[in-house]
C-alpha cells in the first residue's frame, strides 16, 4: 500500500506513541532521504530521537525543521523540544535565548514558561525560576488549597528575597 507523505508521517508518529520508536526512527530516516527539507519529517525525526534519548542527534533535526518553516501546532512544540534539549545538553544560554523567543511568540503556551524556569534554575537564577513557577501554579491550579492562597503566591512570586521587619 502506497501512503502519501502526510500518511507516512502520521504512521511514524503513531508507531512512536505505541512503543515502536526505533521503527519510527528508521522510517523517518528513510523519508528524510526523499524529503530532506520537509519540516514535518524533520520535526517528527527530532521528536523521535528525543524520545529515544538521542538528544544530540535530535538537535539538528529540530533546528532544520524550524529553519525550513515548521508551522501550525508543531512549531511551539518544536521550540519547546529544542529549548529543552539544549538545556539537557548543558547549552543553557541557547536554551534561554530560544525559550525567551518562543514565549514572546506564544505567550499563551504556559508549558514554555515552565521549561524556561528549568533553564533559569540551571543558569543559577533560582529566584526567577521559583517566581515563574509560582506564577504558573497560581494561574493554572484548580486545587482548593492553591486556589485559596492564589493571591498570596502571585504577590510573593517576585518578592522571594524580601524580608519584612
Amino acid at each position: 500500500m502506497n501512503m502519501t507523505l502526510e500518511q507516512s508521517i502520521q504512521y511514524a508518529a503513531d508507531l512512536r506513541s505505541n512503543g515502536g520508536a526505533t521503527q519510527a526512527k528508521e522510517m523517518l530516516e528513510q523519508l528524510i532521504q526523499l524529503h530532506p527539507t520537509q519540516p514535518d519529517v524533520l520535526y517528527q525525526l527530532a521528536w523521535t530521537c528525543d524520545h529515544l534519548g538521542l538528544e544530540r542527534e535530535a538537535v539538528p533535526y529540530y533546528e532544520q525543521a524550524l529553519a525550513h518553516g515548521l508551522r501550525g501546532e508543531d512549531r511551539p512544540d518544536a521550540l519547546l523540544g529544542l529549548g529543552s534539549t539544549y538545556r539537557t545538553l548543558g547549552r543553557y544560554e541557547d536554551s534561554e535565548r530560544l525559550l525567551q523567543a518562543a514565549i514572546a511568540e506564544y505567550p499563551e503556551r504556559r508549558e514554555l514558561q515552565v521549561f524556561y524556569a528549568m533553564t533559569l534554575y540551571n543558569l543559577g537564577r533560582s529566584h526567577e525560576a521559583v517566581g515563574l513557577l509560582l506564577e504558573q501554579l497560581a494561574a493554572t491550579s484548580a486545587d482548593a488549597g492553591i486556589t485559596q492562597y492564589n493571591k498570596a503566591m502571585r504577590f510573593y512570586a517576585d518578592k522571594l528575597d524580601q524580608v519584612w521587619t
